[in-house]
């Protein structure tokens, strides 16, 4: 056989490969003329990817290497610690050796900490740095070691909770700073790269490659407003906060969990798009808290079965199931409304439409586009502010919101539909139970889908339901720790039940 015949197949192999990364590598291409770049950006001396045409292997792997070199010394390793009551032991201190005289006396031990670490990307050269609340929450002490081993104190600018993002800030000049991205061009099967400080102070700056293996990932119960990047690039304990870069060089979301049985990386990494951490991001430098957008309305996601009741071409949209007053009213928004558009942008459901609110800073002007009895209709509303009085806790199929998270079952209306899927015969006013998390107190007490609550309240506190208005009036104030009580009907039985669980 010729020998030359397998170096052939090989350089033949290679060209073939190298195209297929270059294609993905250039998905970013049709956003460059709106990438993010700060003000007061440290000079990036990398060079775009697309300008360095991938002729073999070599060349990808030096394309690797320049864009690791390039976003290790943005990323730092960020070290907190709590501290924790010690315990107090009595000492037996005996001055006399003899006679009834024993005191006791009671003395503290030295102060304990709990601590933790995490990753942390530099986003503006006088030292902010931007990462996960999870990280940063509740620390006494926030420590952060740069690339070069140098280690500075930091104070917490400002947490959300909500989106699981954090800013904090070291008192240093002409830190380099990562260049962001636009995570909406992000394509599925595009490589990217994580990076970060998992498991040990010791594996700090560690570089993984993978690929955006699905985006819009939502219901993982991780926060309240979820858009989730999810990735096979190897994440663990210790990289949340940290970067997962495009092969551009450019921050496109951070790293915050991972789906995992073992506790370590199984392939199933998410990370926050940089699009929604900027705007955080970027509220809290200036504001030192996010302000959101409010409609004041309750929606639910148009499911297949909902889109052909309603005479849709179509499953996507939010259906406005209640409009609970200003600014939603007074624009003139109605119940039965579905909304289809967000300022030309399509909306694919009703969890989309709730983080894209309230992404959207009170005060601006939005167009909703909408269908009502069948028409196409653009109506323009103002938006109002959101704050803990007012906050939609009910959407999506049902409701999505933190009282879900909190209870671990949703709930809905009771609809002609919902009583037929259920079989539901009787006459009841109350909610039905969509979903539940079969690992969760209440699962373990009795309740089940289909379930309809008809009263509901904790430690105390009762009132019959009548709608998930209702519901979640009963509900108002509910924390991990409060004992629930629920009257429910089971329609499997045919027969009420009374249950008792405490949160977790």
């Amino acid at each position: 056989m010729n020998k030359r015949f397998p170096k052939i197949i090989y350089a033949f192999a290679s060209i073939v490969l190298a195209v297929l990364v270059f294609r993905f590598s250039a998905g970013d291409g049709a956003s460059r003329a709106s990438m993010f770049i700060y003000p007061h950006t440290y000079k990036n001396t990398l060079k775009d990817a697309r300008d360095q045409p991938l002729n073999d292997l070599q060349d990808l792997n030096n394309s690797l290497v320049n864009i690791a070199k390039n976003t290790n010394p943005k990323v730092v390793t960020v070290f907190v610690s709590k501290v924790v009551e010690g315990q107090v032991q009595p000492f037996n201190f005996n001055p006399f050796d003899f006679g009834p005289f024993q005191f006791f006396n009671q003395i503290p031990q030295e102060k304990e900490y709990e601590k933790g670490m995490g990753s942390g990307v530099i986003v503006r050269k006088n030292g902010y740095i931007l990462t996960n609340n999870h990280v940063v929450s509740h620390s006494d002490s926030v420590v952060v070691k740069l690339y070069d081993g140098k280690k500075l104190p930091a104070k917490v600018v400002g947490t959300d909770p909500k989106t699981d993002l954090a800013v904090i800030k070291v008192n240093a000049s002409n830190l380099p700073v990562m260049q962001m991205g636009n995570s909406d061009s992000l394509h599925v099967g595009q490589l990217v790269m994580a990076v970060g400080s998992p498991l040990d102070p010791n594996l700090s700056n560690t570089v993984t490659l993978g690929i955006v293996s699905a985006k819009g990932r939502e219901h993982l119960h991780l926060a309240h407003y979820e858009d989730y990047i999810q990735t096979d690039a190897a994440i663990n304990p210790g990289n949340s906060g940290g970067a997962l870069v495009n092969m551009n060089g450019k921050l496109v979301g951070i790293n915050s969990a991972i789906a995992t049985q073992s506790g370590g990386n199984q392939g199933i990494g998410f990370a926050i798009p940089v699009n929604m951490a900027k705007n955080i991001m970027d509220q809290i430098i200036k504001y030192g808290k996010v302000k959101r957008g409010f409609l004041n309305v309750e929606v639910r996601s148009v499911d297949p079965t909902m889109a052909q009741a309603l005479g849709l071409k179509n499953s996507h949209g939010a259906l406005i199931s209640d409009v609970n007053g200003n600014p939603a009213k007074a624009a003139g928004l109605k119940q039965g409304d579905v909304v289809i558009k967000l300022n030309g942008k399509p909306v694919k459901d009703a969890d989309q439409l709730s983080n894209d609110i309230a992404g959207t800073l009170p005060g601006t002007k939005v167009k909703l586009t909408i269908l009502r009895n069948g028409k196409e209709k653009t109506i323009e509303v103002k938006l109002g502010e959101m704050n803990s009085k007012n906050e939609e806790s009910f959407t999506g199929n049902g409701n999505t919101g933190k009282l879900e998270k909190l209870l671990h079952f949703s709930v809905d209306n009771l609809s002609k539909h919902l009583k037929n899927k259920y079989g539901i015969n009787r006459g009841l006013q109350g909610v039905v139970v969509t979903g539940i998390d079969k690992n969760s107190q209440a699962y373990a007490n009795g309740l089940r889908e289909g379930d309809v609550i008809m009263e509901a309240g904790y430690n105390g506190k009762r009132q019959r339901v009548q709608n998930i208005k209702g519901f979640t009036k009963s509900m108002s104030g509910v924390h991990k720790g409060d004992a629930v009580f629920l009257q429910v009907y089971d329609p499997s039985q045919n027969t009420d039940l009374y249950l008792a669980f405490q949160l977790y």
